[in-house]
């Protein structure tokens, strides 16, 4: 039991857990009329804070790549070498002449718009905090773990390898889904990793021969309207934990990513595609590409609706290390992490809570 400072008691577990039993999430309390943000969304005020995002740093912009002609040999350099800067220095691009056809990527948005937006009943079906499930929805995968909670509900589904059968889908989103997955398989990430290699001096598929590309997880975020956006967030800062994420979202902004110490804005950009470093990549690239901290903002607009598509295997069993690659060591370059399995890097991110920090670092020689 902890004190309010108005000499009431709040009891925060309690809450939380109230919160929790509704399987309504976020937007079941806006649903419900509140006016205000619930107490255990608060988040101390340096969290929220923008006093890093100034206009004097206004001048920073998330590199955006145009990958039309990427197989023409002058314009693939190119392409290489910005990608290999964004990687290096920002962690964070977006891509435009990419080749999901704007009619999916739209598809796949209302399709998160649709589920989060039908009756709770049957949304309910789904909720859970099971990590095993390979199809789940929530409200804060870390909820009694975390600080505060964030203003935002999760549909989260396993896409590849092993995948349930696809009627364990959401009705509402299940075509979407697996039309985005073949675009993402075919062609998008496959380009994105062949590219990401070149920009480490590697052979086209050497980070696809590793088995970078093998595991799809979408993370499916609707953050609705807030009536007190600046008392929370949308999401805490943080790094991903896979090796590379694609992110569609709608015209909604909120998303920061933390560079040169200041945050700076995502906008939204028509048609393009916002890719990040993950930590795995991080450490297999023997911190040649770094994973970027970033965060969503709570908005007074809404909702705001994303799909993040982890590469990652950590619903595998497998005991595969991925540490530091060969080729990119040398007596000026000596590796600076041990290897992880992925399963046992999330389940560690899991158990941290946001934000942690120690993922990364308990690794490092």
């Amino acid at each position: 039991m902890a004190s309010t400072g108005n000499g009431l008691d709040y009891d925060k577990e309690q809450e939380l857990k109230a919160f929790d039993d509704t399987k309504a999430g976020v937007k079941g309390l806006v649903d419900s009329g509140i006016q205000s943000v619930p107490k255990f969304f608060v988040a101390p005020s340096e969290e929220t804070c923008n006093e890093k995002s100034d206009l004097r740093h206004a001048h920073f912009n998330v590199p955006i790549i145009d990958l039309r002609d990427i197989d023409k040999d002058g314009v693939r350099c190119e392409i290489v070498k910005e990608i290999g800067i964004a990687s290096s220095k920002w962690g964070f691009f977006q891509v435009v002449n990419h080749d999901i056809p704007q009619d999916i990527a739209d598809e796949v948005i209302e399709s998160i718009r649709r589920f989060n937006e039908q009756p709770n009943h049957v949304k309910e079906k789904f909720y859970s905090r099971d990590k095993t499930k390979k199809v789940r929805f929530n409200s804060n995968f870390d909820l009694y773990k975390a600080r505060f909670a964030n203003w935002r509900d999760t549909l989260s589904c396993l896409m590849a390898p092993n995948p349930p059968p696809p009627e364990e889908y959401p009705e509402a989103c299940r075509y979407a889904f697996l039309h985005l997955l073949n675009n993402i398989q075919r062609r998008a990430g496959q380009d994105l990793f062949k590219l990401l290699s070149e920009a480490l001096g590697l052979n086209s598929n050497h980070l696809t021969n590793m088995g970078c590309a093998d595991g799809h997880v979408f993370y499916c975020h609707y953050y609705p309207a807030c009536p007190e956006r600046n008392l929370t967030l949308g999401h805490t800062k943080h790094r991903d934990p896979d090796f590379l994420t694609i992110l569609l979202q709608n015209q909604i902004g909120g998303l920061q990513v933390l560079h040169d110490n200041h945050w700076v804005n995502i906008p939204p950009v028509e048609g393009a595609l916002v890719v990040n470093v993950g930590e795995l990549l991080q450490v297999i690239s023997n911190d040649k590409f770094k994973a970027a901290e970033h965060r969503v903002l709570a908005n007074c607009a809404g909702p705001r609706l994303s799909v993040a598509c982890f590469f990652t295997t950590h619903f595998e069993p497998s005991e595969k290390l991925f540490s530091p690659i060969e080729e990119l060591l040398s007596d000026d370059s000596p590796t600076l992490y041990r290897g992880t399995s992925v399963k046992d890097y999330i389940d560690f991110f899991g158990s941290a809570g946001l934000p942690d920090d120690s993922s990364l670092a308990r690794l490092r020689l």
